[in-house]
């Protein structure tokens, strides 16, 4: 992702978080899509890319690279995710959560070699699930309406603010230099090749696939919100 994606990200959900209306903090609306017409061109822009560029950068990952190399990269970057989703359970009220994401960070990144090897997921450390987009929902914030953007997909009007809160809060968002693009583009190659079997899925499920990645989108953001606040409120 390029400084310019980057960028446009963030101003994407300063509109967007000044368009929430109070009834965003409500109770869950249905498959709010208002501009659906956009979303679908963003999609179809989506698919273009992912067919031409994504999915074959994809096969040669997890075909070529050696799968020891990729198990280390998936684990250096999910070691990283334990900070914020660390910082996330702590801004939900769930620190026995918290402590054990940053447990899982102390551990993966000395013992662990720097996150290269999950020895906490050993230890009866399991990772946890949390993003800010969670953590809003976790507040009150409704997901408001559906967007799809640009190479992220599918996102909602609080998910979007809640990448842009991640983005700003990631010290590679101000390193304006090849390394902090390399990981960043190593990092979006990556999750690309992991979810390869989701997308394949997806494929062959629904003749409308907008549609049925919407749902899906919907469904499952609904499950970790509602899966925070259940945590949130057993503390």
């Amino acid at each position: 992702m390029t400084q310019f994606v980057r960028s446009a990200l963030v101003a994407t959900a300063l509109v967007v978080g000044l368009s929430l209306s109070s009834a965003a903090f409500a109770q869950e609306p249905g498959h709010n899509d208002p501009i659906e017409p956009l979303n679908r061109g963003i999609f179809g822009l989506n698919e273009v890319l992912d067919t031409i560029a994504f999915k074959p950068i994809s096969a040669v990952w997890n075909t070529v690279i050696p799968q020891p190399f990729r198990i280390g990269v998936a684990n250096v970057f999910s070691n990283l995710d334990d900070v914020f989703i660390g910082a996330n359970h702590l801004l939900q009220g769930r620190g026995k959560d918290a402590m054990t994401d940053f447990s899982r960070v102390l551990i993966n990144s000395t013992v662990g070699l720097g996150g290269l090897i999950d020895i906490a997921s050993t230890q009866n450390l399991q990772k946890g699930e949390g993003d800010f987009g969670q953590t809003l929902g976790v507040w009150g914030a409704g997901p408001g309406f559906y967007i799809v953007l640009p190479l992220l997909g599918p996102s909602t009007a609080r998910d979007t603010v809640g990448r842009a809160m991640r983005i700003a809060s990631d010290p590679r968002t101000y390193m304006i230099d090849a390394w902090s693009y390399g990981l960043t583009g190593l990092e979006f190659v990556q999750i690309k090749a992991d979810n390869v079997d989701n997308a394949n899925l997806i494929d062959s499920s629904s003749l409308d696939k907008y549609a049925f990645s919407r749902n899906l989108y919907f469904q499952r953001r609904a499950a970790i919100v509602q899966a925070g606040r259940d945590a949130a409120g057993a503390r």
